[in-house]
Parts: C-alpha cells; structure tokens; sequence
C-alpha cells in the first residue's frame, strides 16, 4: 500500500455542555458536489472571532454580527439572539444567556455562571483570503493544514511544514448538522487519511489565535490535532 504524500481545547465541561444528541447517520455516498457543512462551523455574518477565559476556568469563543452572537464552547456551539438590556450587550438561547460591556462578560446557565475576560481577537477567514477553500484547517510542530474546496469534495493536505502535499478525493462518512461534526474519509483506497471535524472552542496551540473547530487528521499511522474555521463565500 503506498503512502498518503511523497515529499514535496479546552477547558472543563463545568457548565457548557454539549447543545445536542449525536447521532450516527449512515455513511454518504460520494458525489461530484462539496457537502454543505454545518453552519455552526462559520462565523455567520462576524468579521472576528473573540477568544474568552473564564472563571470557573474555561475558554469560550464568540463570533458577533448583527442580530447574532455565536458561542462555542469546548462541548458544543450556540446562536443566541439579542435580548433587551439596560447597558451593555446580552445574547439569550433557551437556557443559555450571555452578557456582555467591552471585555468582560457573564455567561449563565442553569448549571452556573462563568465570569470571562476577552484577551485575543482574530479577524475570519474570508473567500478572498482563500480561494476556492469551504474550510481550513491547520495545525503546528509539525505544522500541517487541510483545505476543502468549496465546489467538490477534494481536500488539499500539507504536511511537515508544506514539504509534503497532495490533493485527495474524500468521501464523507458522518455529517450531523445538530451536532456540528462531520468525518471525512479517503476517496482512494491507496492513499487513506480520515478527517474529523467537530464544532467547539479551539485555540491555537501557539498563537492562541480562536477558532469554531476542533480538527483531527489521521493519516500515515500519525494523528495531527489542531483547529479550523468554514469560510463563506
């Protein structure tokens, strides 16, 4: 069997859990179109990511547009919807509610109550940064990414810092909108890899840069961890 490619986080479960039940949908026959991924995996209409410490310690992150805010924890993704306040800004969905004046903000729940602190911002990835990518992927030491096209299911991987590289078919073997995950596997039975992705808090293990996935690739018998973001057009 030959190699795939020749040569060329978060936090305690303490009060956000997981927003829906997994479920195992059975396995998607291959196509010529790119699936839709979940929506809980882009920023919506949010031209930033915010990264959140909180207190019980926990790392949120937030995506805010008009008339939404985006939360993801480390068990799972929210869109809240604004909600009338005397100051500040204060976000509500069912039991989960979040509130917030410049950097600091209150999250509550009928589990408890984080107080967070903003400490990092980053700008999305748009369409025009990447072109032709649905969504990316990346990872460090080594450094590695893995870019879906947004027109058919191809996925570009690069490995040990862009010195391995090739571009691969997929096809897709779990995709659960609820729960914002969704597995890829090789199209080739010569060149195997599986990719997962899975909506929650995730921060860059090095820049501590935040993003709305958490994103594994096994390949080659190694597993590369690391954090990924959809773009939209």
């Amino acid at each position: 069997m030959s190699r795939l490619l020749a040569p060329a986080v978060l936090g305690a479960a303490l009060l956000l859990g997981g927003c829906a039940t997994p479920s195992q949908p059975a396995p998607i026959t291959p196509g010529t179109q790119a699936p839709l991924l979940p929506s809980a995996l882009f920023p919506g209409g949010a031209e930033a990511f915010t990264a959140w410490r909180c207190t019980p310690d926990q790392a949120l992150v937030t995506a805010a547009s008009e008339g939404e805010l985006r939360l993801w924890s480390a068990h799972g993704a929210w869109r809240l919807q604004p909600a009338v306040v005397a100051s500040g800004a204060r976000y509500e969905q069912d039991e989960v509610s979040f509130w917030n004046k410049g950097s600091e903000a209150i999250v509550e729940t009928s589990r408890g109550r984080l107080e967070c602190r903003a400490y990092m911002q980053r700008q999305a990835l748009t369409r025009q940064q990447r072109p032709g990518v649905m969504f990316l992927g990346r990872g460090n030491e080594p450094g590695w990414m893995a870019s879906l096209a947004h027109d058919r299911p191809e996925v570009t991987l690069s490995l040990d810092y862009g010195t391995r590289e090739q571009t691969l078919p997929y096809r897709v073997t779990t995709l659960d909108n609820a729960a914002g995950r969704v597995i890829l596997a090789s199209g080739r039975g010569d060149t195997p890899f599986e990719l997962r992705i899975e909506a929650g808090a995730c921060l860059d293990d090095m820049s501590g840069e935040p993003f709305p996935a958490r994103v594994t690739l096994s390949v080659d018998g190694e597993q590369y961890r690391g954090c990924g973001q959809g773009i939209a057009p």
